[in-house]
């Protein structure tokens, strides 16, 4: 997998300015999704299986909707 040819998309939640480290950007892959940390971009990327992003982003939908 080459990473620098991959689109990579911030959250649109992030700012700028975010001193917490918590933001991330992530980059659709034909079968999954790559996911690294925006402050430190020289680390390997996490890779999910499309049907593991799914899971998560449900489970996050609920989290935030309970």
């Amino acid at each position: 997998m080459d990473i620098e040819r991959l689109t990579w998309r911030t959250s649109s939640f992030s700012s700028g300015n975010d001193d917490n480290g918590s933001c991330v950007e992530v980059a659709p892959l034909a079968t999954g999704v790559a996911v690294r940390d925006t402050k430190d971009r020289s680390r390997a990327p996490h890779v999910y299986s499309r049907p593991a992003w799914e899971s998560l982003l449900r489970a996050i939908r609920v989290t935030e909707l309970g």
